[in-house]
């Protein structure tokens, strides 16, 4: 998430949301936010999100996803909130959603993601 110039703006048990500004180093071809640069800062977030309501000696891996891009990725700054909506014991879903933030506070909905999830313990090098 260094990379992206992304933080942490919430973290609540099943729910987290990240935060970033536009970058130029992180666009495409027109300006706008990558594609890819949108589906990590979502996948981050759904994969926190299943993280919250995991063991503590827990990691998570991605095992899936589905991104949705819906418009262009412009504004100034960009949210991206990952919500469990089915956490289990071995798999978890989540969903993600991303919105670009005009110079006004104008939020517009850019993509959403669909994430299955993996509890993954005793394995080395693998931390929340």
């Amino acid at each position: 998430m260094d990379t992206l110039g992304a933080r942490l703006a919430a973290v609540e048990a099943g729910r987290v949301v990240i935060e970033m500004a536009w970058a130029r180093g992180l666009t495409q071809q027109h300006g706008f936010l990558h594609a890819g640069m949108l589906a990590a800062a979502l996948d981050s977030a759904c994969g926190y999100a299943a993280s919250t309501l995991m063991p503590e000696d827990a990691g998570v891996l991605t095992i899936e996803f589905k991104i949705n891009l819906l418009a262009p990725a412009q504004g100034p700054r960009f949210r991206m909130e990952g919500v469990v909506v089915k956490p289990g014991r071995t798999i978890s879903v989540a969903e993600g959603r991303a919105w670009g933030i005009a110079g006004d506070g104008q939020e517009k909905l850019i993509a959403t993601l669909g994430a299955t999830l993996m509890t993954v313990v005793g394995r080395d090098g693998i931390r929340h």
